[in-house]
């Protein structure tokens, strides 16, 4: 089509046809809302304006009513609380299946000084809520003048990703900073779940973390016994779990804020951990 043909298409396009009254009586804001009533919310995704999810995911279903789109995902985090702050680990390991995507994923997102997030499930989910976490939490500081507190950080992501039950998100992460309340630990997945308890682990090779974490945990642990524990728990993780692997992420979460402990190869943390074993038999 020729560019003056064009120029002239949009010349004698109408707004009365969409909208149903001129276009002289309208302001920018109304005609954008009525676009893309989500443009301007960046709590909600901005689809096209028509678009339906269901009839996007239909090809993905194989006729099936009920199938959201199935991607094989795999991980280990853990935190937990204790006398001295909050420790968070993780492993590095991006899978595909059985394919091994990545070894070096940062799973530990730094939400800001006093707030840590962690992945498990969906990276882009992951990652996509809690940058939009920490944006909401630095507004509140700015409104409030002071730091928001765990607790209502957790609350805002659950509500958050709530909006989208059901519709295809896949996100199991751990909130976990320090307040006027001392340390605290929550945990929200994409469904709107949050839980506040003093130990939690996500991911496909959680429950060999939690077996070391049972094993060893004391609420009156030295900080280097629970940086000890944490590390042990996440390398029994990747030795046993096939999607978890690479290097161990520690976090220590302190009155002062976090620190970044330790980065650590598993196979390194392996050949320590079977020499331990020789010595001890």
């Amino acid at each position: 089509m020729a560019a003056h043909s064009v120029a002239s298409t949009y010349q004698n396009f109408s707004l009365n046809d969409v909208f149903g009254k001129p276009k002289s009586l309208m302001n920018q804001q109304e005609i954008q809302s009525e676009l893309a009533p989500d443009f301007m919310n960046d709590c909600r995704f901005a689809v096209p304006s028509g678009m339906d999810p269901v009839e996007f995911l239909k090809p993905f279903s194989n006729g099936e009513s009920d199938v959201k789109i199935q991607f094989d995902h795999g991980t280990t985090t853990l935190a937990f609380k204790f006398k001295h702050g909050v420790i968070v680990a993780v492993d590095s390991r991006a899978t595909a299946g059985s394919y091994i995507a990545s070894q070096t994923v940062k799973k530990v997102i730094e939400i800001n000084p006093y707030l840590l997030g962690t992945m498990a499930g969906g990276a882009a989910d992951c990652s996509f809520w809690e940058r939009l976490l920490a944006k909401q939490c630095r507004i509140y500081e700015l409104r409030n003048k002071e730091r928001i507190s765990v607790a209502a950080a957790s609350k805002i992501l659950a509500n958050m990703v709530y909006y989208y039950k059901g519709m295809g998100l896949s996100m199991g992460t751990m909130i976990c900073g320090w307040d006027k309340k001392g340390p605290g630990l929550y945990y929200v997945d994409s469904d709107g779940t949050r839980l506040s308890n003093y130990m939690f682990s996500v991911g496909s090779g959680s429950t060999y973390a939690y077996g070391v974490l049972d094993s060893g945990y004391k609420y009156d642990l030295t900080p280097e016994e629970a940086h000890d524990l944490g590390i042990r728990a996440i390398y029994h993780a990747t030795h046993r779990d096939a999607y978890s692997g690479g290097v161990v992420n520690l976090y220590h979460m302190q009155e002062t804020g976090w620190i970044k402990v330790y980065q650590i190869d598993v196979a390194k943390l392996h050949y320590q951990f079977q020499k331990e074993k020789l010595f001890r038999f």
